[in-house]
């Protein structure tokens, strides 16, 4: 711990971190943010009583310790404060993905009988509370319904109403609901994406949450002082647990953002001196493409994807000039993490692997009868560890067929180890289609097509084949100006990968389909072909 930080306990419950981070890094900036109100500055300690009132708020809505509440509703400083403030009082956060059309919030409202929802309205010219009501879903647990922004109604109270209700509520009350939540308690249910099914909830505890992210803080470096831009959207686990728990765990400024726009990320990286940025390899390519760039101080950039560039690695470093730079790997089932890479690794290293296992945790691979796979084999990574999930939300068979006897986690996914632990993630294993004997993976081919200049996206599944069984399908995104020759590009990718690799038949398509979490819904691709 640096010199001018005071010892203090580590914290082992998501309320003890607030408390921790407003003693321990009290007058640093913890939260800079636009809002419908103007720019908006806290501190550490200020954020503290931020939290601790709308605890009190949670509580004098008759939030109950167990209860599952849901936020709708895209990156914000009220996100922030609402999120922390529910968990304080005892609350499980349900964070729900803003690209969710009503039937898809509905049915996880439902299953996980979120008795509170927090949401907005405008958010790209939607209206969430609107949308729920004119799905007609049945929603008998939820009582109330909160706006973060937007006008309320009668049937939604304002955030500012919502924390006027906590008036009643003594700050001891408050105190001593935060003072009860334990180490094992879940403190979150994030559901899946559902690309091969529906949706299942994932449920993680404080004390792991907590261990994960130290670990992963150590690992990405992160530090007091950082200011990070947070991009990732926070209903999903890296946007929340590697943004704003992060920073509180590590004393880091947090600068929310709601959407994505180069020219803005661009302007807030040198106007706010922001030094650390995370997020998927478009933004990076975004932001390299803008002409004229302010200058700016990022000192860490972290990046995730089968299909990292190894000149996009390279680029960032010397275009941007970014030092560090690295990736991860991880799954909602994994706490969110699973492997990540040193931040100091060579590009090619950072851009082709994910890096070890965390700290304290280990990956396996295995084959098709369930045992290890040597360095170099492929199979489906299974991952043990304090980061794996307590269990489904309901759902003990698929919790009993996920995690074995033994605590190892199926995560779905196939990749291999190198001579130094260091692994490679290839797709998912329901993705894996066989051509004429030999394993293909289309996480594999998609990480070189992409390298085509000519090719913007793509996407690979398996199709039946008369004498092969099955050959790959190739759906491609071509760059703007950009014309695709089939042979051309039949001969580029025979130069680079095994001729089994190579996909027999190509579409040009003018964008992939995606579902609400933006993975490509490859079933759908499949009737396509």
């Amino acid at each position: 711990m640096p010199p001018d930080l005071p010892s203090d306990p580590p914290p082992r419950t998501i309320p003890a971190l607030v408390r921790h981070a407003a003693r321990v890094h009290g007058d640093r900036e913890a939260l800079a943010a636009e809002t419908a109100r103007g720019p908006l500055r806290r501190t550490f300690a200020q954020l503290g009583a931020d939290v601790e009132a709308s605890a009190r708020a949670a509580i004098g809505a008759g939030v109950r310790p167990g209860d599952r509440v849901a936020i709708w509703a895209p990156n914000s400083a009220e996100w922030i404060v609402a999120a922390l403030g529910l968990v304080s009082a005892g609350a499980v956060l349900v964070p729900l993905n803003t690209r969710y059309r009503a039937a898809e919030a509905a049915d996880i409202l439902h299953r996980s009988r979120a008795t509170a929802l927090f949401t907005v309205r405008g958010f790209l010219g939607n209206d969430y509370p609107a949308m729920l009501a004119a799905s007609g879903a049945d929603l008998p647990d939820l009582r109330r319904i909160v706006l973060l922004a937007g006008e309320p109604d009668a049937t939604a109270v304002s955030w500012a109403d919502h924390l006027a209700g906590g008036a009643v509520v003594g700050a001891d009350e408050a105190r001593k609901r935060a003072a009860e939540i334990r180490p094992d308690d879940v403190c979150d249910i994030v559901f899946t994406s559902g690309t091969t099914g529906r949706p299942k909830g994932a449920m993680s505890t404080h004390g792991q949450t907590l261990r994960v992210f130290e670990a992963w803080s150590g690992v990405a470096t992160l530090r007091p002082g950082d200011r990070y831009l947070l991009i990732n959207p926070f209903f999903h686990t890296f946007g929340y647990k590697a943004g704003v728990l992060a920073c509180l765990l590590n004393g880091a400024t947090m600068l929310p953002e709601a959407v994505f726009d180069a020219g803005r990320a661009a302007r807030r990286l040198a106007e706010e001196r922001v030094t650390v940025l995370m997020g998927p390899p478009t933004i990076f390519s975004a932001l390299l493409a803008l002409p004229g760039r302010p200058p700016h101080a990022l000192r860490l950039a972290g990046t995730g994807a089968a299909d990292v560039p190894v000149d996009l690695v390279r680029r960032i470093r010397s275009e941007l000039g970014v030092p560090d730079v690295f990736t991860a790997y991880g799954l909602s089932e994994a706490c969110g993490v699973a492997s990540v890479c040193p931040v100091d690794a060579d590009a090619e290293t950072v851009a082709r692997t994910t890096g070890p296992a965390l700290p304290g945790t280990e990956i396996r691979i295995a084959g098709a009868d369930g045992r290890p796979l040597p360095p170099g084999g492929t199979g489906e990574i299974l991952v043990r560890g304090y980061n794996v999930m307590k269990g489904y939300l309901d759902d003990p068979d698929a919790t009993a067929h996920a995690i074995d006897p033994a605590g190892w986690l199926r995560t779905g996914d196939c990749g291999r180890l190198d001579e130094r632990g260091f692994l490679t993630v290839t797709g998912r294993l329901k993705d894996m289609f066989v051509v004429g004997g030999f394993n293909a993976y289309p996480a594999e081919i998609e990480s070189v097509l992409v390298r085509n200049p000519a090719i913007a996206d793509a996407a690979v599944v398996g199709v039946p084949d008369a004498r092969l069984g099955e050959v790959g399908a190739a759906f491609l995104v071509p760059r703007d100006g950009e014309t695709i020759d089939h042979e051309e590009l039949t001969g580029w990718l025979r130069e680079r990968l095994a001729n089994f690799k190579v996909p027999r038949h190509f579409h040009v398509v003018d964008e992939l389909p995606r579902n609400a979490s933006g993975k490509v819904v490859k079933q759908e691709l499949r009737e396509r072909a």
